[in-house]
């Protein structure tokens, strides 16, 4: 036995001197060759829009309703859409609330509702009656007073909840002041503007939005397009045709020049810190995946410029971040930590720091190829899901991209280049236009902040301008 040990220690040992000598890189094989099914589409009369992909693998099929409708502004009854969406799929006039629940429950299938659509996945030899429920609850909803005072005594809740969270704070604030109070992406929910809010006003909210003009239906999985077909066209073809209403919102206009925006919270024991500007960034445009790629080497990872800085080589945090929207609509930057509040000061240096250097220093292959990698890696095990193929051919529609966009992806974002990634950080992270909104304990963190010589401006927990607290 101890001869045994000894033979395997020493091909061990051998085998360690090999791969020690052969340190070449294994070289990348060809990148995978994506081939999306292509939906095959028609329309109602009422304007929905329905795409079936055909994918007999497995027995199973998905349903994706979506409304593509611009934000909108909810004023002093601000939370009216949020009440709608949790009043959606809970009870209608077809069927019985109990008996719709139960049903959905024993054939086995999951099955969800909002304001913005709804969702439902089943195996195939129940795809008509899921498909038929689905329909009850998405076009023909009960709206109860019983349910609706619930639904906002819930959210009342919530929001006492939240009164003394930092980071809930922080979020409402950050949305207040990159895009104003007036702009459906800054204005945020109260108990005041819940009061507001009465069942008349939830139905009326679901009479204005919730219609087929700007509808699609995405169906993929086990079914035959001639046999789907007129089964959604009797389902979906009463749905009422009607407009939304059509409304235009003032542009959120960035800061005129880099200051710290600061909420005094007492109860902090970190402080919230986010770097924000304001941009419109499109799926469509030529430097969509440059932007993409470089807010992730910014801030996307464990290996990021941020995390590396903030959380790695001073330990000033558990993590830091970065998130950039993309879309139709305009939408925000956001570079984002919570941090010791001894640091918060020495943060708001590294942030700025970080930043400036995605804008001036080119990233290096590696660090690219890496990204490159991880995102290519992510996009080929989503490719086959149900939930992805029908988000992609969504968005095909909706933001106006070219058809082959996805069978393009790993071509396009292997053709990124370290230029591409400057240029966007210079076009898109504004940092002589950027908020840096902090939530923190005032008489720990203000007098460090001060030494900065960044103009500073004061708020309250609802972004409304503040007098500075006074620091004894």
């Amino acid at each position: 036995m101890m001869k045994k040990t000894r033979i395997i220690l020493i091909l061990l040992f051998i085998t360690g001197i090999m791969q020690a000598q052969d340190r070449t890189q294994p070289k990348a094989g060809k990148p995978p060759v994506v081939n999306l099914k292509k939906p095959q589409t028609f329309f109602l009369a009422n304007g929905l829009k329905v795409m079936i992909v055909e994918d007999h693998k497995l027995p199973r099929v998905t349903y994706n309703l979506t409304l593509d409708n611009p934000p909108f502004a909810e004023g002093n009854k601000k939370g009216v859409d949020e009440l709608g969406s949790n009043l959606i799929g809970s009870g209608n006039t077809k069927i019985a609330k109990d008996d719709f629940n139960e049903e959905v429950d024993f054939l086995g299938a999951n099955m969800a509702f909002s304001s913005s659509g709804t969702y439902a996945s089943s195996l195939s030899k129940y795809s008509g009656r899921i498909l038929e429920l689905m329909s009850y609850g998405a076009i023909y909803p009960s709206f109860t007073q019983e349910e609706f005072d619930k639904e906002k005594a819930k959210l009342i809740e919530a929001l006492k909840a939240q009164e003394k969270s930092v980071p809930a704070i922080a979020s409402r604030v950050v949305d207040a002041l990159a895009f104003g109070v007036n702009h459906p992406s800054g204005e945020y929910m109260t108990q005041e503007t819940l009061n507001n809010v009465t069942l008349a006003d939830v139905v009326a909210n679901y009479e204005n939005y919730f219609v087929p003009e700007n509808a699609y239906l995405v169906i993929i999985g086990d079914v035959k397009y001639k046999e789907v077909k007129p089964i959604v066209e009797k389902l979906f073809g009463t749905w009422k045709k009607r407009a939304t209403p059509k409304l235009t919102y003032t542009a959120p206009q960035n800061a005129a020049f880099t200051q710290i925006n600061f909420v005094d919270t007492p109860n902090a024991v970190q402080s919230e810190i986010s770097l924000v500007n304001t941009l419109h960034l499109k799926m469509s445009d030529k430097d969509f995946f440059p932007a993409v790629i470089a807010t992730y080497i910014l801030g996307g990872d464990f290996n990021s410029y941020l995390n590396m800085n903030l959380r790695e080589e001073h330990g000033w945090t558990y993590g830091a971040n970065a998130v950039i929207g993309a879309g139709k609509y305009v939408t925000k930057l956001r570079s984002t930590s919570s941090v010791r509040s001894m640091a918060t000061d020495s943060a708001v240096v590294e942030f700025i720091k970080e930043i400036k250097k995605i804008r001036t220093e080119k990233v290096s292959e590696k660090v690219l190829s890496d990204v490159k990698a991880g995102y290519i890696g992510r996009f080929v095990m989503q490719v086959e899901k149900p939930q992805s193929v029908a988000r992609y051919a969504l968005n095909i529609e909706t933001e106006d991209l070219p058809s082959d966009f996805y069978e393009n992806y790993i071509k396009t974002i292997n053709a990124v280049t370290p230029e591409d990634i400057l240029k966007a950080a210079n076009k898109y992270f504004l940092i002589d236009n950027t908020r840096i909104i902090i939530a923190g304990k005032g008489s720990e963190v203000i007098p460090g902040l001060e030494k900065l010589n960044i103009p500073m401006f004061y708020f309250d927990n609802y972004g409304n301008p503040a007098e500075k607290p006074v620091i004894k």
